[in-house]
C-alpha cells in the first residue's frame, strides 16, 4: 500500500524539480497522499517518479490526481485535422498520445509525422489552444540508454521575477498571438498553409504573463518562439514585437533557470505548463523510443492586469 509514512519528496537542487520516493502510482492513492502530491507539484513545478510500471489505466488514474485529463480538440485546427494532429493516438485511450520515434512499421526513424527523433525546442505544451493544459505527464516505456532525448525544464516564475525592469515595463498589459500551424518540432502540420502576415495567424491570444490559479504567482508565458508572423505581440509594430520577443526568450531560457532529466525505463515525469517550459535533445534515429503522454485539464489563462 501507498502511505504517507513512506512518501518522500526530494528536491533536485536546481531551479525546479523534485523526485518522489516511496510511491507506486499503479496502486491506489489516498486523498491525503493526493493532496501532498499536488502541493509538491505546485511547489516544485516538475515531479519525477522512478521505477513505475504504469499501464494506460494507471496513467489515466494518475492524471485524475492532478485534475483529470484534457484532450486536444480545443482549437478549430484540430477539429478539422484530428488524424493529422495525432497519428500516434493510443487505441482505446483517446486522451493518451504515444510519443515515439517509430514509423508505421514499428521501426525507429527520424521523421514519422509527429516529433520523430528531432530536437524539440523550448515550449509550453499546447499554448496554441484557447484553454491550454495545466500540465503533462510523460511515462517512459522503452527509452534507449545513451540514445539522447534528454528533457530539460525551466522555471518561468524565476524568469519573470528576475526580468530587467525595462522588460517588465515593456510587457505590462501585453498579449501575444500563438500560432498553431507547426508542431513542437517546428514542422508544418499536414495540410496547413503557413501564415504570411499577422492576419493569417490561426491561434489564440494569451497574456505574456499569467497567474497560476493555485499559487497566485506570476510566470512568463511565451509558448513557442516562431519566425514572424507566427508569433507577435499585439499592438506593437513588427520590428518592436520581434525585438521584445527575442529579449524575453533570451532571458527565459537562461541555464540557471533549468534542470535536465535523463530518462530511464519506468520514469514518469509530471510538469506544470503554466509556469515551466521544456526542451528535448535529439534522439538517435536508429534506436527505438516509446513513451505515453497524457495532458492535465487546464483552465482559462489568467492575466495579472
Amino acid at each position: 500500500m501507498n502511505t504517507l509514512d513512506t512518501l518522500e519528496v526530494v528536491p533536485t537542487g536546481a531551479a525546479l524539480g523534485a523526485e518522489v520516493h516511496g510511491l507506486d502510482l499503479a496502486l491506489p492513492v489516498s486523498d491525503a497522499i493526493a493532496q501532498t502530491l499536488r502541493d509538491a507539484w505546485y511547489e516544485h513545478l516538475v515531479l519525477l517518479f522512478r521505477g513505475q510500471d504504469l499501464g494506460d489505466d494507471a496513467i489515466m488514474r494518475t492524471a485524475d490526481i492532478f485534475g483529470g485529463s484534457q484532450g486536444s480538440g480545443a482549437h478549430s485546427y484540430f477539429n478539422r485535422n484530428a488524424a493529422a494532429f495525432n497519428p500516434h493516438r493510443v487505441e482505446g485511450y483517446p486522451e493518451i498520445l504515444a510519443v515515439t520515434n517509430l514509423d508505421e512499421n514499428g521501426d525507429p526513424t527520424l521523421d514519422n509525422g509527429g516529433l520523430g527523433s528531432h530536437e524539440v525546442v523550448w515550449h509550453s505544451d499546447n499554448s496554441y489552444v484557447e484553454v491550454p493544459p495545466a500540465g503533462s505527464l510523460l511515462c517512459a516505456i522503452d527509452v534507449p540508454i545513451g540514445g539522447g532525448g534528454h528533457t530539460s525544464f525551466n522555471n518561468q516564475y524565476l524568469a519573470y521575477e528576475t526580468l530587467p525592469a525595462e522588460l517588465t515595463r515593456a510587457i505590462e498589459g501585453r498579449h501575444q498571438v500563438h500560432d498553431s500551424s507547426r508542431n513542437s518540432a517546428g514542422v508544418p502540420r499536414p495540410g496547413v498553409k503557413l501564415p504570411e502576415k499577422p492576419e493569417d495567424v490561426e491561434g489564440p491570444t494569451h497574456p505574456i504573463v499569467r497567474v497560476h490559479p493555485h499559487t497566485g504567482r506570476c510566470a512568463l508565458y511565451l509558448g513557442r518562439r516562431r519566425a514572424w508572423p507566427s508569433n507577435y505581440v499585439v499592438g506593437l509594430p513588427d520590428n518592436e514585437s520581434e525585438a521584445l520577443l527575442d529579449a524575453l526568450w533570451a532571458h527565459a531560457t537562461r541555464p540557471e533557470f533549468a534542470w535536465e532529466h535523463v530518462w530511464r525505463d519506468g520514469d514518469a515525469v509530471l510538469w506544470d505548463n503554466r509556469c515551466a517550459m521544456h526542451y528535448r535533445t535529439p534522439i538517435d534515429p536508429s534506436r527505438r523510443r516509446v513513451m505515453h503522454r497524457i495532458q492535465i485539464a487546464g483552465e482559462p489563462v489568467i492575466a495579472p492586469w
